[in-house]
């Protein structure tokens, strides 16, 4: 035998689709069996076997292509997958699509005994939880209660007396926010101990858990991960009526507790796999104290301020019981309403002051009387995430990490803490110049019932200061402080063109001010005289901005701060500078703004 027919061609193992991998099928078989098979026509048993074991190997390398590529956020194809691998970079899938709208409010209430003005002890608060519905069957959640006591709140005259006129009753009108969807409750048996149980839901549709109980009256609660111990329980406040801050945060140790792992079919509850019959669950400062027994050194253990416990079992898991869960149901098609069509209340939810002092005839008629309806289209999204739209929120959470480092991360998460413990309008973070320490000075501004700035009361500050501590570096200070209020008018004088009504062409001008002062400054923010001029050659009508000139309010109805704006100008003039620990404000843009006209 030759060397020519000696020399074995290898193998080529790179094929991977249906014709390469029978093509080097038949080329082994015409290699290493020439004397069994020789018939490889299509109708051969030969070339049947070929066929098979091909499209076997065309399987396999499809699952093992399809496997490999799930794997990796960038190639991963399939939602739930891109969820899996978000889970595991600190990303948390919101679920159901939900939408959030205003709406307005009317409720009759009697006069009082002067026939002046309502009676304030029948005015009620309409509770959040109060179910509302919609014209095309969509179903909305009142999410914030409803005071219809307060200042801002439109009242008129709605029914009076025949024979002397007075009015008996009046109409109030308040607005309240929704959220789309519906509460629902289901119960799931739960067997024996298993560790690191999960209980599917079976719905997708389901957009938050609302609250978890057992048979035994247990409340488990929802964390952002199993080996988190510290949660935020909302507590209502009672000095509500001064304060305006309907809820107190308070910092609670749980032990039974949940994740929510959603995916496009259903929602699980994933828990640990503490065993109830154990008490290492309990926090013991003992157990976080770092380990040196009888060495004479310790190693460098990192510490997360959110895990107080040492233990391994990640919380309790419900175990011969029955857990009952309450959610909120997602509408599952729509969530879009027009104007008007959100007016019909489900249940109403009312609470009165001292009810049990009121006569029960009034109150009756009171709660029929309640009227809802949407001045403005509820609209949003309609359609889940797009698979590189969720690879794209996955990219944009893994940075953040959840934790303060930089001063716009500081910013961040108080804009993020829930308005129903205070409403935060404006605030900077700052490094403190004069402190040797890494001292924050954090300044904040809040606002009134009619948009005004205001200073931060000390129930908000105590919110925030909890919410900032499961946030903040540990070896960063914080202090909180009021940022100081520059109130200032504008006065300007312009030239009209050549037979342009002067006072139509005036009444324009100041009317677009208004309209460019409806946004606040941010603390620290300069205020730009140049925008004022170009503001007002917008104009139709004006020929020329012959000046503009900002001066300092310092009135009853203004701050008491007193700002020299002439001294603080920017060299070329064109900006006031503001000091960083200051916010400026245009407190009235229907008196605060004069002009003249040439």
């Amino acid at each position: 035998m030759s060397n020519e027919q000696k020399k074995i061609i290898p193998i080529n193992y790179t094929n991977r689709e249906f014709e390469g991998i029978r093509r080097d099928l038949i080329q082994i078989a015409e290699r290493y069996y020439p004397d069994t098979f020789r018939d490889f026509s299509e109708g051969s048993f030969g070339a049947m076997m070929v066929d098979a074991v091909a499209y076997i190997g065309d399987q396999l390398s499809f699952y093992l292509d399809y496997n490999v590529n799930e794997s990796f956020l960038d190639t991963a194809y399939q939602p739930d997958n891109v969820l899996r691998i978000g889970r595991t970079l600190g990303y948390k899938d919101p679920g159901a699509v939900s939408t959030y709208g205003r709406v307005a409010f009317f409720i009759l209430v009697p006069a009082s005994a002067t026939g002046i003005g309502p009676d304030n002890d029948y005015v009620p608060i309409l509770k959040r939880g109060t179910r509302l519905s919609a014209q095309n069957g969509l179903n909305f959640v009142l999410t914030k209660n409803v005071d219809f006591s307060a200042p801002e709140n439109p009242v008129v005259a709605a029914r009076t007396d025949a024979s002397t006129g007075a009015p008996t009753y009046y109409a109030i009108k308040a607005y309240g926010d929704v959220v789309s969807g519906q509460f629902g409750t289901i119960q799931v048996s739960c067997g024996a101990y298993e560790r690191f149980k999960k209980i599917s839901l079976g719905s997708n549709a389901i957009a938050e858990i609302i609250s978890v109980f057992d048979s035994e009256g247990n409340e488990y609660f929802e964390v952002d991960y199993l080996a988190q111990d510290m949660i935020f329980k909302e507590v209502s406040n009672k000095n509500f009526k001064n304060d305006n801050v309907p809820s107190i945060l308070k910092p609670t140790l749980v032990s039974r507790k949940f994740v929510v792992q959603k995916t496009t079919n259903t929602v699980v509850l994933q828990f640990g796999s503490g065993d109830a019959s154990q008490t290492d669950v309990v926090a013991d400062p003992a157990t976080v104290a770092i380990d040196s027994f009888g060495k004479s050194y310790t190693t460098d253990l990192t510490f997360d301020p959110t895990r107080l416990t040492k233990n391994q079992s990640f919380g309790i898991v419900p175990s011969d019981t029955t857990l009952t869960v309450t959610y909120r149901l997602e509408n599952v098609n729509n969530t879009n309403v027009s104007v008007g069509g959100l007016n019909t209340i489900g249940n109403a939810i009312v609470q009165f002051e001292d009810e049990n002092l009121l006569a029960s005839s009034v109150l009756t008629t009171i709660r029929d009387s309640i009227e809802c309806i949407n001045e403005e289209p509820i609209i949003g999204s309609v359609t889940n995430a797009s698979t590189e739209e969720l690879k794209q929120r996955v990219y944009d959470t893994f940075p953040t990490q959840n934790r303060a480092v930089t001063q716009a991360d500081y910013e961040n998460i108080v804009y993020r803490m829930p308005s129903k413990f205070g409403s935060i309008k404006r605030v900077s973070a700052q490094r403190d110049p004069n402190s040797e320490r890494r001292n924050l000075n954090m300044y904040v501004i809040s606002e009134d019932n009619f948009g005004k700035l205001i200073k931060t009361n000390s129930t908000i500050k105590n919110n925030l200061k909890t919410w900032l501590n499961n946030y903040r570096m540990l070896s960063d200070t914080i202090d909180i402080l009021d940022a100081y209020i520059i109130n200032f008018g504008v006065e300007f004088i312009v030239s009209a063109k050549t037979n342009a009504d002067k006072f139509d062409v005036l009444e324009r001008c100041i009317s677009q001010l208004q309209n460019s002062f409806r946004t606040n400054y941010f603390i620290g923010e300069h205020v730009q005289i140049t925008d004022i001029y170009n503001e007002l050659n917008k104009v139709d009508g004006v020929s020329d901005v012959v000046s503009v000139k900002l001066v300092n309010k310092t009135d009853n109805q203004y701050s008491a701060v007193s700002f020299d704006i002439n001294n603080n100008l920017s060299r070329d003039g064109t900006s006031v500078v503001i000091p960083k620990n200051a916010v400026a404000e245009l407190k009235f843009p229907a008196t605060d703004i004069r002009g003249k006209i040439r």
